[in-house]
């Protein structure tokens, strides 16, 4: 049947807790009259899965499309996944709800066993949306663009396999600010400030302040600290021309080369991130939940 409510399903592929939890999404939401799109890559046994569906489920292709016409992406997996769906989210300017069924899941809003109070909100469309604030990348040679890229946790700037340090030169406001050797350069949004960044020695943001985080990794200097700066700034890494290449990825996901002498420029994209919430608990409550921090001790007022 052809429903006027469509979401698509992005799913965490070859896992049965993905497989179990995908089939309860489609037997709720037909009941409701809502269908269901996939992508044709998603290894999940969409034979079962359709197995006596009442509503139709439509494959698309994974291309940057395929959230057109959706109200929503629903993704099922961990905050790789998660990365996965928002790049299609965000491309149709549509929010994307997270169930985590990973380890951590910090960008996932709820876990797998609330599956049905989920529900519940998308079926009413009780919830709300906030947005997140992403990152614009261009990679620059001989004062020309030669890449773009966006990203919703960072842009890291890494050497190459097997390749010694990069020099590179930190500019912030069309002013430097340091030269050094390292390993590689982190830009975070506050979102990304609990991922990658976090692990390089990053401090925390909570994701309604708007900012961006410069995390050097593993830097040869006296002077290389993580450094939080305005929305508005422009970051940029220019490779030293002695240097060799380096790469940067974009979420981990997509890859762009800055060649010897070329330059790497990050500030606040104007497209952010929709992003559903169910409950109004503060980042704080997330942050210990997820990270499992001791509290023992806590008095409050």
């Amino acid at each position: 049947m052809t429903s006027e409510r469509v979401i698509l399903l992005v799913v965490h592929t070859g896992r049965d807790e993905a497989t179990e939890t995908a089939r309860r999404v489609e037997k709720v939401l037909g009941h409701n009259g809502i269908g269901l799109r996939l992508l044709s890559a998603e290894a999940v046994d969409r034979v079962s899965l359709n197995a006596g569906s009442t509503i139709e489920v439509v494959d698309a292709d994974a291309d940057a499309n395929a959230a057109e016409g959706c109200e929503l992406v629903l993704v099922l997996g961990g905050d790789g996944t998660f990365l996965r769906a928002a790049e299609l989210a965000r491309n149709a300017e549509i929010p994307v709800l997270g169930i985590n069924l990973g380890r951590i899941g910090f960008l996932a809003e709820a876990e797998a066993e609330a599956i049905d109070t989920v529900l519940e909100h998308v079926v009413a469309r009780d919830y709300r949306v906030e947005e997140r604030m992403t990152l614009d990348i261009a990679v620059r040679a001989d004062g020309d663009v030669i890449a773009r890229g966006w990203a919703l946790n960072e842009a890291s700037l890494e050497k190459g396999a097997r390749l010694g340090v990069i020099g590179v030169v930190l500019e912030i406001d069309g002013r430097p600010v340091s030269s050094f050797g390292c390993d590689g350069v982190l830009v975070s949004s506050p979102t990304g400030s609990t991922a990658y960044a976090f692990s390089a020695g990053g401090p925390v943001v909570w994701p309604d302040l708007e900012a961006m985080i410069v995390v050097p990794n593993n830097a040869h200097a006296l002077f290389a600290r993580p450094m939080v700066t305005s929305p508005t700034a422009l970051i940029a890494i220019e490779i030293e021309n002695d240097s060799h290449e380096a790469l940067v990825f974009c979420d981990g996901r997509r890859e762009m080369r800055v060649p010897a002498g070329g330059r790497l420029e990050v500030t606040k994209c104007t497209t952010p991130l929709k992003w559903v919430r169910l409950d109004s608990a503060p980042f704080t409550d997330r942050l210990v939940r997820k990270f499992r921090l001791p509290v023992t001790g806590w008095r409050g007022q």
